[in-house]
């Protein structure tokens, strides 16, 4: 047992090796994870006193916790059952494709990275390319709603810009929980999406056990109190208009909603934009009637660089306002049990028309649509009426003029070639009739307004 050994220089490296892993793995690592999860409590801690909705446990549960736990969900189990009879597989063929969907579907959340990376890249990236304005009751609005609910924002979907802004405007009230696309499915932007909080879904999964899987993930967040943002037009707005509403995800939690005490509350969110980023590749889509957005990432990767080229140098103008807006809440114990769906998403949908905040460059375009060409004076006498006569309707700064926000809306149609001014004559561009178009319609519901008052 004493005698001496000899062993090559790397089989001894190769040893010690494996002793330093497995000491790390029993004794170093369980101590550092306990440091670092002790830290990250007492920050959520003091995080939660400054929130008006401090962050639920369900959200700071382990990510694989979380997927356990939805894997031996009841519901979950008999669509796995019922998944290997239809497929004629093994069950724990079936129990590991669940298993794929769960991995996929579940985010993990990280504090950190949400609120000292996320917050401050979303404020930053909002006030760098618009001059955000806000309803003057959005603070009071949270601030209204019981702690004991579970909050839903259900907002309009514009632009990809939505998710930045209301993550921006949210950020003393809670920490959000989206659900995206294939589109943010790109490492590395997955692992950072992810920690964020955000959830991905299957735009075009039609399998049963799918939807099984997200519905219980979506009613265990909604049951646990997590708040939520959901698009229910589930896309991108193509043609300016607020669209039909889609009810998967907005069933789910109300079927969760009304299987337990805890009550939800949804608040509508308007968002409108003096310039939407995609504007032109969603026009392309709609012309062609798909939604296949064509934007190569090398144009993107031009544009981005040329902002920031013209940033450096000074000379970089916003583009214009993003005017976010919430409107009244929706509490779901207002809804009889035997109450439709479809009731309470057209309920959501005019909640979200009814604060949708005016913005120069879509008024302007649809007082050009009606009557062109017009002299300058003539154009700022109309919108001037307009903005009087519906005071409530525009978001405007602090010290900022209907004169102000007219004369940056028209110097922002000028530079985009929307319109042309040839001494004191203001006149529409022709090839740009479809961008007046789109930009009009994200005020369709104003135009009737003042059509029917024409008449």
């Amino acid at each position: 047992m004493l005698q001496t050994i000899e062993l090559p220089i790397w089989l001894f490296v190769l040893i010690l090796l494996f002793a330093a892993v497995t000491f790390a793995s029993h004794f170093l690592f369980p101590s550092v994870r306990w440091f670092f999860r002790r830290r990250l409590e007492r920050a959520v801690k003091r995080l939660n006193e400054r929130l008006t909705r401090p962050i639920e446990p369900f959200k700071l549960t382990a990510r694989q916790d979380t997927i356990q736990r939805l894997l031996y969900d009841p519901d979950v189990t008999a669509a796995i059952v019922e998944y290997a009879r239809k497929q004629d597989v093994r069950e724990d063929v079936a129990f590991e494709k669940a298993r794929t969907y769960a991995r996929e579907i579940v985010p993990s959340f990280s504090a950190f990275a949400y609120f000292g990376f996320g917050i401050r890249l979303a404020r930053w990236l909002a006030n760098t390319l618009y001059h955000v304005r806000t309803g003057a009751g959005n603070a009071d609005t949270i601030a209204g709603i019981p702690n004991d609910t579970t909050v839903v924002f259900i907002m309009n979907h514009r632009s990809n810009m939505d998710y930045v802004l209301v993550t921006y405007l949210a950020a003393r009230a809670s920490a959000l929980s989206y659900a995206v696309g294939e589109w943010a499915r790109i490492w590395p932007l997955s692992r950072l999406i992810k920690s964020m909080g955000a959830y991905f879904i299957r735009r075009r999964s039609r399998g049963a056990l799918y939807r099984k899987v997200l519905a219980r993930y979506v009613q265990m967040a909604t049951q646990g109190g997590v708040t939520q943002a959901i698009f229910p037009e589930g896309g991108l707005s193509l043609d300016g208009k607020l669209a039909p509403p889609k009810m998967g995800l907005l069933a789910y939690v109300v079927e969760a909603g009304r299987a337990v005490d805890r009550d939800v509350v949804f608040v509508p969110v308007a968002i409108n934009y003096d310039r939407v980023l995609e504007d032109r590749v969603l026009m392309a889509a709609h012309k062609r009637g798909d939604r296949r957005f064509g934007a190569k990432i090398s144009v993107i990767f031009g544009f981005i660089v040329q902002k920031l080229w013209l940033r450096l140098r000074g000379k970089f103008h916003k583009f214009g306002g993003a005017g976010v807006v919430f409107g009244a809440p929706v509490p779901l114990s207002d809804f009889a049990q035997d109450a439709s769906l479809d009731e309470l998403a057209k309920t959501l949908m005019a909640r979200i028309e009814d604060a949708m905040p005016r913005m120069g460059v879509p008024m302007l375009a649809q007082i050009l649509l009606q009557d062109t060409p017009l002299s300058k004076q003539t154009l700022r006498d109309k919108a001037t009426a307009e903005i009087n006569a519906n005071p409530d309707r525009f978001v405007m700064d602090t010290g900022e003029t209907p004169e102000d926000l007219i004369t940056a809306a028209l110097d922002l149609m000028v530079e985009r070639k929307f319109v042309t001014i040839n001494q004191d004559t203001i006149t529409m561009n022709p090839a740009e009739r479809d961008s007046l178009d789109y930009y009009a319609n994200s005020q369709e519901r104003n135009s009737r307004e003042n059509s029917a008052a024409a008449k």
